[in-house]
């Protein structure tokens, strides 16, 4: 039996794409090994929410799989957030709130970012996915948002200090006004 965390992976990466994927140049299974190894550190208090979004999920997978938790892996529910949790819990958010699928908003994200042609042909190196997901941390990006999850056409403020859950709003607005 695999380990609770590559189970938990291999669910997580079920939400936003196929784990079945045989066509390496359509597999994204390095890069979002990587982000799933990124904690999620936040410097704008409010986005301590979209950790606890992003943790979360586990409780959904062992819900949705039937697993039950082993007392040895008890430490696992309180383990930082991953990047890629609080991704795919922003995209949960998107879907309910934007329509669409979630699979659709997290590889819009994934294309905001830059890393959509990182695929498993095309394998990134982790110090360079690292450099991606610190500046979002860090707020290292254009202050309408390029170079994040959210890029806006007219943001009403610099988007370097608006919390990520009001990054999002913003980014849905626009969107419906296309």
């Amino acid at each position: 039996m695999e380990p609770l965390d590559e189970q938990y992976f291999v669910w997580l990466y079920s939400q936003v794409g196929s784990v079945d994927e045989r066509d390496r140049s359509k597999r994204y299974l390095t890069l979002l090994r990587y982000m799933h190894r990124k904690p999620f550190i936040w410097t704008i208090a409010k986005d301590g929410n979209r950790a606890e979004a992003g943790k979360e999920l586990r409780q959904m997978f062992l819900s949705a799989t039937g697993t039950r938790i082993m007392a040895r892996d008890r430490s696992w529910l309180a383990m930082d957030c991953s990047f890629l949790e609080m991704m795919i819990a922003l995209a949960y958010k998107l879907e309910f709130d934007g329509g669409g699928t979630r699979a659709g908003w997290f590889w819009i994200m994934i294309g905001n970012l830059g890393l959509a042609e990182c695929t498993d042909a095309n394998p990134p190196e982790e110090i360079v996915i690292n450099h991606v997901l610190d500046a979002v941390m860090n707020r290292d990006y254009a202050p309408n948002g390029a170079g994040g999850l959210f890029p806006l056409r007219d943001p009403t403020e610099d988007q370097r200090g608006v919390e990520l859950w009001n990054q999002l709003e913003a980014y849905l607005l626009e969107c419906e006004l296309i």
